[in-house]
């Protein structure tokens, strides 16, 4: 079974108290800060920084171990709170919502790629990418665009299979078929390469640039690999909680 292209898998809307105007970009932060407190002493891992992202554009984030990489995905996620500042995504304001109104902006706009993958180890590969899909209340289109997608990753033999019966590089392509099963505006990927070996890690990353071509997202991927982030449309580099460098890769400005 196929579904024509493009199907709408999430049709409900948000509350209109939520909307903002529309802007060119899809995701807006501003005066971004997030801090620890503790009983004796204070951390500051996002100090202040502003990043605009515009449509489709894939950007790179990068940075050393405790620069803030991870804790800005979190909040792009709406996983974690920012101390100060505002966060738009899609247009909506994120900052202060509650946690059933984050859940639905997840559902309808965010994809996710996990370094350790997040599968589900009672249900199969087909199931396990269409559980987004479920928990937005999709219909019975989705499991002909799961099934789309599992044999787009070169897994149309695996749907019944569970994640101990997959390799790493297996899971990942189920993790990446999950990702895009609501055909969310935008992809968030945390290292999603760093646990499978080189030739795999490649093979991933082109699954993902194609799927990300494919389907039109906007793609924000964390990742310590010079290499996987020469791919990117831009490269943002933090230090110490603050933007350090925030540029356009050569290649792709080639490519453009």
């Amino acid at each position: 079974m196929t579904v024509s292209e493009p199907a709408a898998i999430i049709e409900t809307a948000l509350p209109a108290s939520l909307s903002i105007p529309a802007s060119p970009s899809i995701i807006d932060v501003v005066r971004l800060t997030r801090t620890i407190v503790t009983p004796t002493h204070k951390v500051e891992i996002l100090r202040g920084i502003d990043i605009s992202v515009p449509r489709g554009q894939f950007v790179a984030i990068m940075g050393p171990s405790g620069s803030g990489k991870s804790t800005l995905l979190g909040l792009l996620a709406g996983l974690d709170t920012p101390t100060s500042g505002q966060l738009l995504l899609d247009g909506v304001d994120i900052t202060g919502l509650t946690e059933d109104q984050m859940a639905e902006v997840r559902g309808r706009k965010i994809g996710f790629v996990f370094q350790s993958f997040q599968l589900i180890p009672t249900l199969t590969a087909e199931e396990n990418v269409l559980l987004p899909a479920e928990l937005a209340g999709a219909g019975a289109e989705a499991g002909g665009r799961a099934r789309e997608l599992l044999t787009r990753v070169g897994l149309a033999d695996r749907l019944d299979h569970y994640p101990v019966q997959l390799s790493g590089g297996e899971q990942q392509r189920v993790a990446l078929a999950r990702a895009f099963i609501t055909r969310p505006p935008i992809l968030l990927a945390d290292e999603p390469t760093g646990n499978l070996d080189g030739r795999t890690g490649e093979q991933i990353l082109e699954m993902l640039l194609e799927l990300n071509r494919h389907e039109g997202t906007t793609l924000v991927l964390v990742t310590h690999d010079p290499a996987l982030a020469a791919h990117a449309d831009r490269v943002i580099t933090l230090r110490d909680g603050l933007v350090v460098s925030d540029e356009a890769v050569a290649a792709a400005a080639a490519r453009g």
